[in-house]
């Protein structure tokens, strides 16, 4: 029986780490990309070990091509050919209003948001349209359409754009057997706030939503799983929200 192998950008915490794990309860081997914290990552790589699949951990920054082109070779070469791609790589950027932004941060939201989005979907398109299968599961933000003012005005155009990017992808591929969606979360309660300075946006921002609560990671990871089973295999170039009602 063939092995299924996702790569997943951005495994080492948060929403991505999450994805790691569940991929691998579902039997997928996981190739755990990450850019800086390397212990973190191979911790996520011990959990899918012991879930039962196999995994590799690879450090590429998304934004590089080289190094999307060395995530998806070291993939292929350690686990076999990728049949699937998580893109959960993703910055948020300094938060406040767009006229005071730094341009440097600009740049980098772009970067790893959009360009890293798309050289990695472009790699794996590459691998999948000969073998005609293979799925793409995009993370973007609920952000995409409330358009985040006077926060992440930036970070917001650049998960819109992934939106849209799922969408054309999703009919060009399509033909070719191979499946594009994206998962749209809302508030979610990982890390990412707190490396902000932003530990009480949590509970401030919770209020707002009809749930009444921020979002786990794990159930983010149920949705990305669902998409890339068996069970969407109708399903493509879906915008899946995650975000209690928000």
């Amino acid at each position: 029986m063939k092995r299924l192998v996702t790569v997943v950008t951005g495994g080492s915490g948060g929403i991505g780490a999450a994805i790691c794990r569940r991929l691998a309860a579902d039997g997928q081997d996981v190739v755990v990309g990450y850019v800086q914290d390397a212990r973190a990552a191979e911790a996520v790589a011990d959990d899918v070990s012991a879930a039962g699949a196999r995994s590799v951990t690879v450090r590429a920054d998304t934004s590089l091509e080289a190094d999307v082109e060395r995530l998806f070779a070291t993939a292929e070469e350690r686990l076999g050919p990728v049949t699937g791609l998580v893109n959960s790589a993703g910055v948020t950027g300094i938060p406040g209003p767009l006229a005071v932004a730094d341009t440097a941060d600009l740049r980098r939201v772009v970067d790893v948001n959009l360009f890293g989005t798309l050289l990695c979907a472009r790699r794996a398109a590459q691998l999948m349209t000969p073998r005609r299968s293979g799925v793409i599961v995009n993370v973007s933000s609920a952000a995409a359409t409330l358009g985040s003012p006077g926060e992440y005005v930036h970070y917001a155009a650049t998960e819109a754009a992934v939106d849209a990017l799922t969408v054309g992808l999703a009919k060009e591929l399509g033909p070719d057997g191979i499946r594009v969606n994206v998962v749209a979360p809302g508030l979610i309660d990982t890390g990412s706030h707190r490396t902000m300075g932003e530990a009480q946006r949590l509970g401030r921002a919770a209020g707002a939503i009809p749930l009444r609560r921020a979002g786990r990671a794990d159930e983010v990871a149920s949705a990305v799983a669902w998409l890339m089973s068996p069970a969407a295999s109708y399903t493509t170039g879906a915008v899946l929200r995650i975000a209690g009602g928000g």
